[in-house]
């Protein structure tokens, strides 16, 4: 089923403006400027793409700042202001810079922005510049109408959202707080967009809380010496066996409010209760339906590199391993006492990156106006409260009060795997997905 097709069943949006001439555009020009960001400080042109966003707002009479924190490492803040000063402001977050793309491995260049097939194609489209260009398009449509929101509505576009944030979201709340007096309430990526249930109906997870990021360095130390001498005491083998010992273990369940509320939620959907006492075997016989709660219902710690030695006739004195871990609200130290005992006495660990958790609570007239929002554009939509697997900037931004919704409105084909194109091959959107998500969120902001 084309995107167009499955937008085509969802109520038009009778007389309402919206920003669908120009989204797909600004989708497929955020995707040309290559903003690969491949960690540890080593990232290219986040800076042209933070200018050509103030470009487009500058244009619809906003005033933008490009700021940065290192050369080339830039960010765009811009305060739009709204018609009462005494409302509360709102915050819409995104990151420009895109996990790395290997162009042989995909169907068009990963940095062409083409559009085929009726969707835009290249790296970001889905993670995240198909939602900033849902935003800009509707702001820049708001603005040349002279439609203003209640409150403040304050715009952040971001570098390093794919590393650690030091160079994108945790340097404006610390040297540009002032751009977020006031804001308490935010949205951003991972959340709003269709999966189709068995049924027929359109579920729309909202994010309301996500997962700790707990990224370690872990480090073996041993004697050096000769490779065809007995070693007891091998850093590679030892990290090795602590490695091995993390990969195979299997994690409890722990299941946190927000994932009991989303399971009850699925649940009424598919009119038959979730079994949670084999939950596994739940997420895989509901396919898409099941991804929405496979990867939240426990902790998580996967190996991710290895680094040892420099010669294969001498055994190094060092090994060292990184871990992507991942732990829910409150069950920190329970992650980190099971990582200690899988390591045992030999190795250590060191963080490389640490957020906590972010607690999810469905509660509240946000969620209900996002809800509301996609329901009014689509009958057979069926909005839940969703806990995101991995982390996004909210964490940077809790840290300054503000509560992040992920909620980047798109109706999509029922066939397409959506969640296995955040960093995969042949990332994609629908230009029809995009130019629903508009309308949706010009509605969603007429509540702000």
């Amino acid at each position: 089923m084309s995107g167009s097709a499955a937008a085509a069943t969802a109520s038009p949006s009778s007389g309402r403006a919206d920003a669908s001439a120009e989204v797909s555009a600004i989708c497929s020009e955020l995707i040309r400027f290559d903003t690969t960001n491949r960690g540890e400080g080593d990232a290219e042109g986040e800076r042209a793409a933070a200018e050509y966003v103030a470009g487009l707002l500058s244009d619809v009479g906003a005033d933008p700042v490009v700021v940065e924190s290192a050369p080339g490492r830039a960010s765009t803040l811009v305060r739009i202001p709204g018609t009462d000063p005494s409302h509360t402001p709102f915050l819409i977050h995104g990151h420009l810079d895109v996990v790395p793309a290997e162009a042989s491995d995909w169907r068009v260049h990963p940095f062409s922005g083409e559009v085929e097939d009726g969707c835009v194609w290249g790296r970001g489209a889905v993670d995240m510049k198909g939602s900033l260009a849902l935003t800009l398009a509707v702001v820049r449509q708001r603005l040349r109408e002279g439609r203003r929101t209640r409150g403040d509505l304050v715009l952040a576009f971001l570098a390093d959202e794919e590393c650690t944030g030091d160079f994108g979201s945790r340097h404006v709340v610390t040297e540009h707080a002032g751009w977020f007096e006031g804001v308490t309430e935010a949205i951003s990526e991972s959340g709003g967009y269709s999966v189709t249930a068995p049924s027929g109906a359109r579920v729309y997870p909202v994010a309301v809380g996500e997962r700790s990021t707990a990224w370690m360095r872990l480090t073996a130390h041993g004697t050096a010496g000769h490779g065809s001498k007995p070693a007891p005491d091998n850093a590679v083998a030892v990290l090795a066996h602590a490695v091995s010992r993390i990969a195979s273990y299997e994690w409890p369940v722990r299941l946190t409010p927000a994932v009991r509320a989303l399971l009850t939620e699925l649940g009424d959907v598919l009119g038959a209760p979730i079994d949670q006492d084999r939950l596994e075997a739940e997420a895989e016989r509901l396919g898409q339906i099941g991804k929405l709660f496979a990867g939240t219902v426990r902790n998580s710690a996967n190996p991710t590199r290895l680094d040892a030695g420099y010669k294969v006739n001498v055994i190094p004195g060092t090994a060292s391993a990184q871990v992507d871990g991942r732990y829910l609200p409150d069950l920190g130290e329970e992650f980190l006492a099971t990582i200690d005992r899988l390591l045992g006495p030999r190795v250590t660990r060191e963080f490389i990156n640490h957020e906590e958790a972010l607690p999810g609570d469905p509660s509240g007239a946000t969620f209900t106006a996002l809800s509301d929002s996609l329901r009014a554009e689509d009958e057979a939509a069926r909005p839940v409260p969703y806990v995101m697997a991995g982390g996004t900037d909210g964490k940077s931004f809790a840290r300054l009060g503000i509560r992040s919704f992920g909620f980047a409105p798109l109706l999509l084909p029922p066939d397409m795997d959506y969640f296995a194109m955040f960093h995969g091959v042949d990332e994609r959107v629908p230009t029809a997905g995009l130019e629903f998500g508009t309308r949706v969120l010009d509605r969603f902001l007429d509540t702000r």
